[in-house]
């Protein structure tokens, strides 16, 4: 019966520290030295201080900065155990609101962030993009479309000539992946922190 049992916990023990152990170590050493940037979290920094990640959104309120999508995530309600509140941009509790297309909250919402979203900028088409969530709610980035639509909004709170915070946008859009993949995007908290540096100049 031991002679059966032995090879058995030595193979589990093997294989724990084969994959729980060793490999782990060696895809994190390779990441570090390959890709540092990413294998540390993309963030980024200002004035020496780490500010975010160019891989999880913000929620941004101020009319000077560019806003995100609107992120569903949420967490415990801190006063009732049984429920959530929305807390945008919980990486803790990636998700989507679950809201289906025919859903009356769904569509009450959405229409609540097309009418506020106009107030900005009356005579644009407001893009699908800043008012409907991502399917994690931790999404980082719009589309230039997204962007574009905010400069009237953003120029004026900065008192900036639109052309140049234009301008900004465009060197900040990233394209598609090797001109095939994905769609071309702008990083909020990069475009953000673009702007506060040309402030500052």
């Amino acid at each position: 019966m031991l002679r059966e049992i032995r090879p058995a916990i030595v193979f589990i023990v093997a294989l724990t520290l084969i994959t729980g152990v060793a490999y782990p170590f060696a895809i994190t050493g390779i990441a570090q030295m390959i890709f540092p940037y990413k294998a540390q979290g993309s963030l980024l920094e200002r004035d020496g201080k780490i500010v975010g990640s160019a891989l999880i959104g913000q929620e941004f309120a101020s009319e000077g900065y560019f806003h995100g999508r609107p992120s569903a995530t949420t967490a415990p309600d801190p006063n009732d155990a049984t429920k959530t509140v929305p807390v945008p941009y919980n990486a803790a509790n990636s998700g989507g609101s679950n809201l289906g297309p025919a859903s009356k909250a769904l569509i009450e919402r959405v229409q609540g962030e097309i009418e506020k979203r106009k107030q900005e900028n009356p005579w644009a088409q407001v893009p699908a993009d800043l008012v409907t969530t991502s399917g994690s709610g931790l999404d980082p980035d719009i589309s230039p479309e997204a962007a574009l639509f905010q400069i009237p909004r953003v120029a004026k709170a900065r008192n900036l000539p639109e052309s140049q915070v234009r301008q900004l946008v465009a060197e900040h859009t990233s394209d598609r992946f090797a001109g095939l993949l994905g769609e071309p995007r702008v990083n909020v908290l990069e475009l953000n922190l673009a702007l506060d540096r040309m402030a500052a100049r």
